[in-house]
């Protein structure tokens, strides 16, 4: 007896029958956003939340892999001298979100974000010096993930789009954004119904 595999919303990568696009109002934004999505996440399709945040955001493209060092449209955006560029990332030297405003002047902020479990990112950086040699910027808050189903490795852990609000909420802190508050409470929606969507599947 061969089991039917189940059809798949090629626009959120959730079966069809959770598809959660009704719930996504994609937001304009200055900040260039890159996802750099490991090939792991990808195949994630219940409850991966990159595919949430590309889909959430209009300036944003998504790339799947671990080495992006030949990546074409990746380097040229690097090497754009148009294009201020940074990774978010945590490391011992990284840039403070927090306090210290990144724009400069008559530049695009280009906002690297690595979608991954915390060894697999620490992979995808070791493989692409690229992206590694960018300056990392880092964030701290006071929130715990909603993502009551996945255990996270850390208490201050955030999934991808959760971790994506946070930025934007500084961004709009230092007036490197103008995103209206009511968008921004709307931004975590997807993720929200996500997850309401697994607990009562599981429950």
């Amino acid at each position: 007896m061969s089991i039917k595999p189940r059809n798949i919303c090629y626009v959120c990568y959730r079966p069809q029958t959770s598809c959660m696009c009704n719930y996504i109002a994609p937001i304009e934004t200055k900040t260039h956003f890159v996802i750099l999505m490991h090939p792991k996440e990808f195949r994630k399709t219940k409850n991966g939340t990159g595919h949430f945040t590309n889909l959430s955001l209009k300036n944003c493209i998504l790339h799947v892999g671990i080495d992006f060092t030949q990546n074409e449209n990746i380097c040229a955006l690097i090497k754009n001298p148009d294009n201020n560029c940074y990774v978010v990332y945590p490391s011992h030297n990284s840039i403070d979100l927090n306090t210290t405003n990144i724009a400069k002047e008559n530049k695009t902020t280009v906002l690297f974000l690595i979608d991954a479990t915390w060894p697999c990112s620490r992979a995808m950086l070791k493989a692409s010096p690229i992206i590694d040699s960018l300056p990392k910027v880092s964030f701290t808050h006071t929130v715990n993930s909603k993502f009551i189903f996945k255990e996270q490795p850390k208490e201050y852990c955030l999934s991808t789009i959760e971790s994506t609000l946070c930025v934007l909420e500084l961004l709009n802190m230092h007036h490197i954004e103008y995103i209206e508050k009511e968008t921004l409470k709307q931004f975590l929606t997807p993720f929200h119904k996500m997850v309401e969507y697994q607990v009562s599947y599981t429950s």
